[in-house]
């Protein structure tokens, strides 16, 4: 009985209080995501999760998690499920179709990926994620297309390698070479990462 009210009295004193919350599990697995531990991370976000089943932001995270684990039909599970209660996130189906793709499902990620560019027709990184499906569904005119609109407007060596790639594939090795050539200057960022952070 003294034990009990012993854990009472510090309660009321405030030592409860540092029970982790379901968003301070977000973080924790935000931070175990950067250091490439996702298994840990998915950990974290089902903490996150069992605290406040209604966090979508959570189902988010835990499906990246999945993503860099290896496991896409899991991802796809969880992103579908946040689409689900908020199907606004351009992101998350940007990332579905990601997950998508990941299993062969060439058609039906490039579903959820129109999806984010209608959602977000501003954003490099969807036409850049459907030049890749393009890619694995051999329209290679379509990929070069979607590199060469973002690389009018965003400049990337990552992007630039992308459609240099696709000219390899078409045996276009001029331009191909063209393409490699620009992805080394130094003057272009490395990633699209860089314009994002600038919104």
């Amino acid at each position: 009985m003294k034990k009990i009210g012993a854990i009472f009295l510090s309660c009321l004193l405030g030592a409860c209080t540092s029970l982790p919350t379901s968003t301070e599990y977000i973080n924790r697995g935000e931070g175990y995501l950067k250091d490439e531990n996702p298994d840990k991370a998915v950990t974290a976000y089902n903490h996150a999760i069992a605290l406040n089943p209604q966090n979508v932001e959570a189902y988010v995270a835990r499906g990246t998690a999945h993503f860099f684990a290896g496991e896409f039909a899991l991802a796809e599970q969880d992103f579908k499920y946040a689409l689900s209660k908020n199907p606004y996130q351009a992101d998350v189906y940007t990332a579905l179709g990601s997950a998508l793709a990941s299993q062969g499902n060439y058609k039906e990620a490039l579903q959820f990926i129109e999806k984010a560019i209608a959602l977000k027709p501003d954003r490099p990184e969807n036409f850049v994620s459907r030049a890749g499906v393009y890619f694995m569904l051999g329209q290679y005119q379509q990929a070069i297309a979607d590199y060469s609109a973002v690389l009018r407007v965003y400049p990337a060596r990552e992007v630039y390698f992308a459609r240099g790639v696709v000219y390899e594939k078409l045996g276009d090795s001029v331009s191909a070479q063209k393409d490699f050539n620009s992805a080394q200057q130094r003057n272009i960022p490395e990633t699209l990462e860089v314009y994002s952070k600038l919104k």
